[in-house]
């Protein structure tokens, strides 16, 4: 069991560092944008949220395929396993149960939830945040022209 825990850890690190660089890009990205003052501000908005939220699947989709990588080093699912669905299927706690790893690895699986959540849970709190200082922003714009949101 301290093999899986530890293999799951070291994947769940990458990961986490993986979302880490990805945040920052996400947040510089929203500031510079933010910086640019238009006349539809509605359209700014949507733009910046769009592109945030895209930004954040493919995250998520890279931290997916580095599970389904692991998995296939380690020999985690049956020989034929589609290790990308399994890996999917863990990390976003679907659970449709139609894949179980062997014996030997049955922790990787709750540990690839674990970190699904968290990294989930990680996103929105950037996706409210991104949300929250755009509208601050445009509504500074709007008011007295003192500009506040993103800190230099």
């Amino acid at each position: 069991m301290l093999r899986q825990v530890l293999v799951g850890a070291a994947i769940s690190l990458c990961n986490i560092a993986i979302h880490a660089l990805l945040m920052a890009v996400v947040v510089w990205a929203a500031r510079a944008a933010v910086g640019i003052t238009t006349s539809r501000q509605s359209l700014q908005l949507i733009a910046v949220m769009i592109a945030t939220v895209s930004f954040l699947m493919a995250a998520h989709l890279a931290e997916v395929l580095v599970w389904s990588l692991a998995y296939a080093i380690v020999g985690v699912a049956p020989e034929g396993t589609d290790l990308v669905y399994f890996a999917f299927v863990n990390y976003t706690t679907l659970g449709y149960g139609d894949v179980t790893p062997e014996a030997r690895w049955h922790v990787l699986g709750p540990m690839t939830a674990m970190n699904g959540v968290l990294l989930f849970g990680w996103s929105t709190a950037v996706i409210f945040e991104v949300l929250r200082r755009v509208m601050t922003t445009i509504r500074s714009e709007e008011g007295d022209g003192e500009r506040r949101g993103w800190p230099e």
